[in-house]
């Protein structure tokens, strides 16, 4: 049987397009694939951070590590209580306000999310690269989040006295990509923001985009931010497409 043109997009993505058919029904082996899919995603939904393994690798790269909780008591508090997510908890609060200090640059936050894995896997990769990109900047030591949102940076950052909050985080995890992490960065992080005062970069993995490129594009938004002094909707990501252009 001929093939449509639906095979020579196949190679392009990840999505379930030209999976053939058995009579009326789809081919078993594509149901099984979607099972499999689907049990993967719920696995990512319910992975933990590797805590030993992450403050390993990153103090074998020369970072200092703090960890610290939200105010959700377990993974499925986090899960039902999303608001729980984006609070820090009292002890930890705590324990950072010890070490504020003078204005640093920049403040990495890394979380679970709704995918611990995809962050067990890309973090400390993408995060040597990106510093190698960013020389000159002063740091906070790297906040191990668990049980954090997004909205958690804001109040990690305006403890440690940060310019700019970075966090790196599991995304909800999809039939063909469970282990994707996004990356938000926010200008003069503070309780209260809100989503439009930050910038994303999303689909971090091997098979989406790649360290290599995230890092690039990360650090391309940190200095537009550092030098104009806004991030979110105000600030308009003007960097070529020409950087995901295979060479």
């Amino acid at each position: 049987m001929e093939k449509d043109n639906w095979h020579i997009l196949k190679k392009y993505t990840n999505a379930r397009i030209a999976i053939g058919h058995a009579g009326s029904s789809l081919p078993t082996s594509e149901i099984l694939r979607f099972r499999m899919a689907h049990s993967m995603a719920k696995d990512a939904i319910t992975s933990e951070l590797d805590m030993a393994m992450l403050i390993k690798d990153f103090k074998s790269i020369g970072l200092n590590v703090i960890s610290v909780k939200s105010q959700a008591t377990d993974r499925n508090d986090y899960l039902r209580n999303p608001n729980k997510g984006r609070l820090l908890d009292n002890q930890s609060a705590a324990d950072l306000q010890s070490l504020a200090c003078e204005k640093v640059d920049l403040c990495i936050v890394v979380a679970d999310g709704l995918s611990a894995n995809a962050v067990n896997y890309h973090a400390v990769k993408l995060i040597e690269l990106l510093i190698s990109q960013i020389k000159n900047w002063t740091l906070t030591p790297i906040i191990l989040a668990k049980h954090g949102r997004v909205a958690l940076s804001d109040s990690l950052g305006e403890i440690l006295n940060a310019r700019i909050a970075l966090i790196l985080i599991g995304e909800r995890p999809g039939l063909s990509s469970p282990n994707s992490m996004g990356a938000y960065l926010t200008y003069q992080p503070k309780i209260g923001n809100t989503d439009e005062r930050r910038n994303c970069v999303s689909n971090i993995q091997p098979e989406g985009l790649t360290y290599e490129l995230a890092a690039v594009k990360l650090a391309h938004l940190l200095n537009q931010m550092y030098i104009k002094q806004i991030s979110g909707v105000q600030l308009k990501d003007d960097q070529s497409d020409s950087i995901y252009l295979e060479k």
